[in-house]
Formats: structure tokens, C-alpha cells, sequence
């Protein structure tokens, strides 16, 4: 197929290259030309703008950071929309507000064009390995059109309901998957105030019922002492940001949420929204004076 891909960072250029390598024509778009080298390399075009990049393409995939960043690429002056001819697909795979998700499905719509908003969960490992697991809001009939080349991001493809449903299941992933992170930040604060082993401890948890992925990356990262990123804690704060307001403009309850929405705030205060966010176990650290 005629593929187009925006987003090459570090989640994106992986997924891109798989795409490549199954053997599709690939066009991308990118701000810094830097970014684009390797696909360039690997035989992807690179086109001007996003219009250019809709308009040699049956299907685009975007993976950008934000609300505004998904909706300048897919509806702004040089957006998407401008090139992309009726019945292709855009599948966004940011992490953006289910309202935004639905307002930019809404506009393409208008033009014929098709949109699938499928956030994803694993990581940057995840995507070089194309083990991602992906939550897909749309039509059905266009996941099945897109299903073959996500099937070569990701091994779990799941169709939770239409246009913006992909989006809530990312947000309640990501609400359960960063309360996991501060739980792991506690319980190795507690470890090192009794002077134990916080290694030891990770491993033998991890053969438990408290064991998971979680544990496993997070905590022991912080067992380590090894703050660097994996997943920049910034990311965790802007998607944490969109869960709370969603739970905020639904009237809903989110108690423990908003509890790890502070110590996330409480991390960007301090200046590590670049570094992994583990370290949240030093926002404990600090609130305790070590």
C-alpha cells in the first residue's frame, strides 16, 4: 500500500521502519530533516508537508504529542485534509483527548475521509519490537481495511467502540499503569527507610501477586537508582492531565488519581519531566527530606 507516516520520534521511526520493511511504499513528513534520515535511508519519500504526504497515501499514520499537535497535522493550513483524498484513512496513534479524537474524526469526515484514533501501550520497546498493544476507536469496517499494517506495529488489536473510545481506554490505562508507578515508589521508600535491599525486594515481589510489568521496568529502575528516561515522565504528566479533565468535565469521582496527579505535578516542579518517570520515587525522597 501507499503508506504515509508523521511522528518520528522515538515511538514513531520504529513503527514506521516495520512498516517499510513489510514492504510498503512510505511517504513521510517531518519538522526536523534530521528526524526523517533514517526512513529516508530505509527508502521512505519525504514530502513537504502533511497535505503532500495525505495526498500519496491510502492511509497516514500520525504519532505527535499533543491535542493541538494531532489537530494541526490532520486540520491545519497544510493538514491532512487538504491532500487526503475521500475514503483514505488517517489512524492517530497519540494520546489526546477522546473530545479532540471525535471533533477531528467529525471534520475529516466531511471530506469523505475515514478515521481510526488508535493510542498505544508498551512503549518505545514495545514498538521496536512490534509488540504494542493497540485501542482502536472508529468504524469497525475501516479497522479491518487498517488491521493488516497494525498488525505489523502491534500483537494486541482491540476495537473498543466508535470515534474517541480508543482514546478513553488509553486514559484508563494510563490511570492504572501510573498509580502502579507511584505504588512502586512507595514501597521502595519503604524498603530503603528499613534499610533492605530494594533490589531484592523487587525480585522477590515480582513472583508474587504484586509481580507485572510495572514492577518489573519501574521498580526496578528505581531499585537501580536509574533515573534516565525510558519514558519521559513529561508524557505521563500531559496524559495525566487529560484524564483528569475528562474525569473532572464527566463529574466523576478519582480519588486515588488525583493523588498521583499532584505527585506527577510535584515532579515537574522539580525539574525531571525529562528524566523517567520513576522518579517519582524522589518526589517522596525530597517531601521526606533525603
Amino acid at each position: 500500500m501507499n503508506v504515509g507516516f508523521i511522528g518520528l520520534g522515538a515511538m514513531g521511526r520504529p513503527m514506521a521502519l516495520h512498516l517499510i520493511k513489510a514492504g510498503h511504499a512510505l511517504s513521510i513528513y517531518a519538522r526536523r530533516p534530521e528526524a526523517a534520515r533514517p526512513l529516508t535511508e530505509a527508502g521512505a519519500t519525504l514530502r513537504n508537508s502533511p497535505a503532500e504526504v495525505a495526498a500519496a497515501s491510502e492511509v497516514v499514520f500520525t504519532i505527535v504529542t499533543s491535542n493541538a499537535d494531532v489537530e494541526d497535522v490532520a486540520l491545519g493550513e497544510r493538514g491532512l485534509i487538504h491532500g487526503a483524498k475521500p475514503g483514505s484513512v488517517l489512524v492517530d496513534m497519540s494520546t489526546i483527548a477522546p473530545g479532540t479524537a471525535r471533533r477531528i474524526a467529525a471534520r475529516l469526515a466531511e471530506r469523505g475521509i475515514e478515521m481510526i484514533d488508535a493510542p498505544v501501550s508498551g512503549g518505545e520497546q514495545g514498538a521496536i519490537n512490534a509488540t504494542l498493544a493497540i485501542m482502536a476507536g472508529g468504524k469497525a469496517a475501516v479497522l479491518e481495511r487498517v488491521r493488516p499494517l497494525l498488525e505489523k506495529l502491534g500483537k494486541t488489536i482491540v476495537h473498543i467502540g466508535p470515534n474517541g473510545a480508543g482514546q478513553v481506554a488509553k486514559a484508563c490505562n494510563q490511570m492504572i499503569m501510573v498509580a502502579n508507578i507511584q505504588a512502586c515508589a512507595e514501597a521502595i521508600q519503604l524498603a530503603n527507610a528499613n534499610g533492605v535491599d530494594a533490589k531484592k525486594v523487587v525480585a522477590a515481589l515480582s513472583g508474587g501477586s504484586a509481580g507485572g510489568r510495572v514492577l518489573e521496568f519501574f521498580g526496578g529502575k528505581m531499585a537501580a537508582r536509574d533515573f534516565k528516561a525510558g519514558v519521559e515522565a513529561r508524557l505521563h504528566h500531559k496524559d495525566f492531565g487529560l484524564l483528569m479533565n475528562e474525569a473532572t468535565a464527566l463529574g466523576l469521582a478519582a480519588p486515588v488519581a488525583s493523588q498521583v496527579w499532584q505527585q506527577l505535578n510535584a515532579l515537574m516542579a522539580n525539574g525531571w519531566g525529562h528524566e523517567d518517570t520513576s522518579s517519582l520515587l524522589r518526589v517522596l525522597e525530597r517531601a521526606d527530606g533525603i
